[in-house]
This record gives C-alpha cells, structure tokens and sequence, in this order.
C-alpha cells in the first residue's frame, strides 16, 4: 500500500496532492532534478560550442534514430507472465499485469506507447518514473508515466547507519506536491544508477559527439543555402570606382545568390577582374565524411550498429544477421534485465512468478536455419529431441495442432504402400 509522506492515512484512495508548503515542515526536499539541473545539462558548452541537451540533440538524425530504433524494439516485445514449477515453466494466462504492460496502462498510454516513452527517458535523461495506482489490497490497477523533470528524488539515510538507504519520491502537478514510497514508483534506472539517478547516454556517452554533429548540419545547412557556392574573394588589377564595384555586386547577386542557383547565362568579368577561392569545397573539408563518422561516434554510444540507423559503410550481406542477434544481445538485454526486475519486485510480489520480455521474435534466423533448429529439435536428425510439434508451432505464432503429437515422423521416408489384398 502506498505509504504517504505528507500524512499518515491508512486507506489511500489514489493520489491526493498537498501544498509543498506543507513537505517543507521538517523535510528538506533535496532534487536531483530541479537543484541539479543546471550542472547536468548545461555543463557548459561542447568542444563544439554548442550545449546538448536532451530536447537538441533529437534534432540529430543519429541520436533520433538509435532511440526510435531501441524505444521501438523494446515497444514491440512481448511481456509474459511465468510460473516457475518443479520442473520448468508455466504462462500464466489472464494475469491482470499482462493487460497494463501489453495493452493499456494508463487512460492516456497505450502499452506501445508508454514503453517508447520509458525508453526515450532512459536514453536522454537516464531513468524514468512511473507512479503505480494500487486498488485497496495493494494489487498494481495503473501506471502513470511522469516526466523526469516533474520528479524530485531524496535519499534518505536511516539514524542507523547499519540500515539500507531508500529514496522518497515527490511528484509535481501544476505547483503542487504529493510524496510516494519507492514501493509505489517504477524507477526504472540506465546504465550506471547510483541509487538516485543513472548516466544519460547524451550527457556522458555522446555529449561531444553530438556537439559536433549538430555543428556539422549548421555548417551543411548554411553551406547549401548559399547555393553550395564556397567564399571567394574578386582581385582587380586596376581600381574600380563606387559605381563599378557596385554594380557588380549587384551581378553576382543576381546571378548566384538564393536557393536558385547559377541560371546558366555566363557572369562576364571585365576591367581585369579575377575570382579567388577562400575557403575549401565540400569535397575538400570532407564534410560528409565528417558527417558519416558522427553517426558511427553516436551509435557507438548508444550500442547500435551502425548499419541499423543507415550507416552501410563497413556492412556486408554476411555480417548484418550476427550484428543483429548482437544488437539484442548487447544493446538492449542490459535494458531489458533492469526493467524485469524492476516490475518484479514492484508489481509481483509473488516469488513463483515473475515478468519475462520475449525476444524470440527478434532473434529469428532466415527461413532455412530456423527449419534446420526445428528440425534437430523435433530429434529429426537421429538425436534426442527437446521440443515437440506443438511447441514449435507456438514459436512461430501458430495455435497448437490437435495432432501435434502425429506431426513430426522423421522416420517415413515417403508415402506409405498400398495394402496387398489376397485374391
């Protein structure tokens, strides 16, 4: 049950909002979010001059699209309910938990939703909080996703120093304040959570990375506007007088200026006039070389491959399937192992059962390796099998047979002879 900071009340019936005034009174309310604000994501500028922060650095076609990529795998996973028995596992159907983490679990989330959301916190703020409405026997009815920015975490140190540590959670709704247990919050924590908070990739992994990148499409963006047209300087051997100058000017502009381009008539030079290059091309600063190797830097950070968010430079036919059985391995198990056991201990508070996200579906091979696994599975290659028909069938996303038993015949070789009948 939720255990109320403000006010004692034995029967909570669901959020109730006080006044911070009235946390104040004997409780220093220490933010890791409002008072830390500033040294987290204004830390100064880049190398590249410029701040990230995690609204900039979406605008980074990289940064956008390793968390779409991640936030949507993860989105998609099916959350299973399990049973453990004496021997294996057992679903567990109909849990009320499988409709909140797959269907709706909220009034304003979708499932696919919500996780999307728990992901992109993760990624750019490093931890997302979720508030876990409780119906009057304690069961989890609801999750209301919170902005990290809207909660402020104190972590409280026990008079008994031999005491473990745990964390208050308060939750701000237009000005107002209301205190929750860490019993009743999903906090769900990146890469390097120290009991408060977790590293966000964009502040540690990719700060610089990001910098230069968003520095690399100003550049571009400004680069094009002009008509890719690079600096150059006009040299006269005699002097030109006001008018002259100014009316070549007005030339050149017409002729180069704008979005439009060159229109095809030639530019005449006269009075001795010639055209000196300050700045490099393009093609001489290796802008999109630049460019390419900040999506490699950024999806280094964030643990994708770099194939994955269109970056094709070193990718072949033959190692794009092992990348992206390790991109499930390596890139999002760690997320996935954290917020299994997060939901575990918060909203299944019965040790037998527990919350498995299936994978299955992303580390499915090509049609012929799959047919081989099965194949060995079912013992068809002389072999003791581990897996029968009907449990294949349920891998790939097809309702048992009633026959499942008579499926697999690995010893016919054909179809049977007909029966000889005595004249």
């Amino acid at each position: 049950m939720l255990n109320w900071l403000l006010k004692s009340d034995p029967e909570p019936r669901g959020p109730r909002v006080a006044p911070i005034a009235d946390i104040a009174e004997g409780e220093t309310v220490s933010s890791t979010e409002a008072m830390k604000w500033p040294s987290v994501w204004f830390d100064g500028p880049t190398a590249a001059g410029v701040s990230v922060t995690s609204e900039s650095a979406m605008r980074v076609s990289a940064v956008y699209g390793c968390v779409r990529l991640i936030a949507g795998a993860i989105a998609g996973l099916p959350k299973t309910v399990y049973e453990r028995k004496e021997i294996g596992r057992e679903k567990v159907e109909g849990h009320p938990l499988w409709w909140l983490l797959n269907r709706q679990p909220c009034p304003s989330f979708t499932a696919a939703t919500f996780w999307e959301y728990v992901v992109t916190q993760v990624l750019l703020r490093g931890d997302a909080i979720a508030y876990i409405q409780r119906n009057r026997v304690g069961d989890a009815v609801g999750l209301l996703l919170w902005s990290r920015s809207d909660v402020e975490i104190q972590r409280v140190q026990p008079k008994d120093p031999r005491q473990p540590c745990h964390n208050r959670y308060y939750f701000r709704s237009e000005g107002r304040y209301f205190g929750a247990e860490e019993a009743d919050v999903l906090h769900f924590a990146g890469f390097g959570y120290d009991g408060c908070r977790s590293l966000s990739v964009i502040q540690w992994g990719a700060r610089n990375g990001i910098g230069i990148a968003m520095r690399g499409d100003e550049y571009a963006g400004k680069f094009f506007s002009q008509g890719g047209q690079p600096q150059i300087a006009v040299k006269a051997q005699g002097q030109m007088t006001n008018e002259q100058q100014a009316a070549f000017v007005a030339a050149w502009e017409r002729k180069y200026s704008g979005s439009g381009g060159p229109n095809g008539r030639p530019l005449m030079l006269t009075e001795g006039l010639d055209v000196k290059e300050l700045s490099m091309t393009a093609q001489d600063a290796q802008l999109l070389e630049s460019r390419q190797w900040q999506v490699v830097d950024i999806a280094r950070a964030f643990g994708v491959p770099p194939f994955m968010v269109a970056e094709m430079g070193k990718a072949t036919y033959n190692n794009t399937e092992n990348l992206s059985t390790d991109f499930v391995k390596y890139t999002l198990a760690p997320h996935l192992q954290r917020f299994e056991q997060e939901i575990n201990i918060k909203l299944l508070r019965n040790r037998r059962r527990y919350i498995k996200f299936r994978t299955d579906g992303l580390q499915r091979a090509d049609l012929k390796s799959r047919a081989d696994y099965y194949k060995a599975a079912l013992g068809g290659t002389q072999a003791p099998g581990w897996m029968e028909p009907n449990e294949v069938r349920q891998l790939e996303d097809m309702p048992d047979h009633t026959d499942g038993e008579g499926l697999a015949r690995p010893k016919d070789t054909g179809p049977a002879a007909p029966e000889q009948t005595e004249d």
